[in-house]
């Protein structure tokens, strides 16, 4: 049986480019039948690849590779997640904290796929819709975070947040972030939240620069449902998945966040505990100013 893959890349950026070829042509070589987003087959210009369009473009296939930033992963993830296709993510940004492996891996990941010594952990999603007087506004997901921020940058937003039904507080803000553990690495931790280890189920809960005497991150179950109400007489707000899929919020919306229904499934090369993935990116000080003295 033909096994597939499916590469999604930065083909606007000449190195990204450059490696997805090198990936293609390796997964080519080993019997691979190799996919790419349609619009990104004729950067590549690469016989043998085969373009796809459309949400079913990883239906069927062993994995979907992504080469690049963490934009570029959650952008393959949009279309892994449907199709239940686990996502390995190599990294050619900066930080890259969703990838699996480095640009110096290349020929590592390769042959390990190929050999398929490779395990799939599952992480937890959001969930989430808008309405306002019992119209549908929006309904979408995120990998990272889900955000509700002022739409008017000279104007404090005014929003009720309630957990499983009850109310919690009324902020003044600039907006309130919804995470997952994947997520508290990136938006969630800039606006002061916690990181939490990606194992643990759970959600974050962030206000953004809060006026409010409570304003402290805080963490729920994994079970819970989270509702952010835009008051009546704010401005109105703008919803944003990570950081990709925008809706506006006109006032009295309503948003309501819980557990996704689909996780997004990530490839993982070897054991690795994620206190080392921690200190590598963020470049921690493990060592100690005495470490570094003369």
């Amino acid at each position: 049986m033909t096994r597939s893959a499916l590469l999604v890349t930065h083909t606007g950026r000449r190195r990204s480019t450059e490696h997805a070829r090198t990936v293609a042509r390796d997964l080519i070589a080993a019997g691979f039948t190799v996919r790419v987003v349609a619009e990104e087959a004729a950067d590549l210009d690469l016989p043998g690849i085969e373009p796809v369009e459309g949400p079913k473009a990883a239906v069927g296939v062993e994995m979907v590779f992504a080469l690049g930033g963490d934009g570029t992963l959650l952008r393959a993830a949009e279309l892994a997640r449907p199709a239940g296709t686990p996502l390995l993510g190599i990294n050619l940004g900066k930080v890259g904290f969703l990838a699996e492996a480095e640009i110096t891996d290349l020929d590592r990941v390769v042959a390990a796929v190929v050999a398929r010594r490779y395990t799939v952990d599952e992480r937890l999603t959001l969930d989430v819709t808008a309405e306002r007087d019992g119209v549908r506004l929006a309904e979408s997901w995120a990998l990272n975070e889900i955000s509700v921020e002022k739409g008017a940058r000279e104007k404090m937003l005014e929003v009720m947040v309630d957990v499983d039904g009850r109310p919690l507080s009324r902020y003044g803000c600039d907006g309130v972030v919804c995470a997952t553990p994947t997520g508290s690495t990136a938006y969630a931790f800039s606006a002061g939240g916690p990181v939490v280890w990606p194992d643990v189920e759970a959600m974050l809960l962030v206000p953004i620069s809060a006026h409010a005497l409570f304003s402290r991150p805080l963490v729920a179950a994994p079970t819970s449902t989270i509702t952010i109400t835009v008051d009546p007489h704010a401005p109105g707000a703008v919803l944003t998945c990570d950081g990709r899929r925008v809706f506006d919020l006109p006032p009295a919306s309503r948003v309501t966040v819980h557990r996704g229904a689909l996780p997004v499934r990530v490839v993982r090369l070897r054991p690795r505990p994620f206190t080392d993935r921690l200190v590598a990116k963020f470049a921690l000080p493990v060592e100690g100013w005495r470490h570094n003295a003369g």
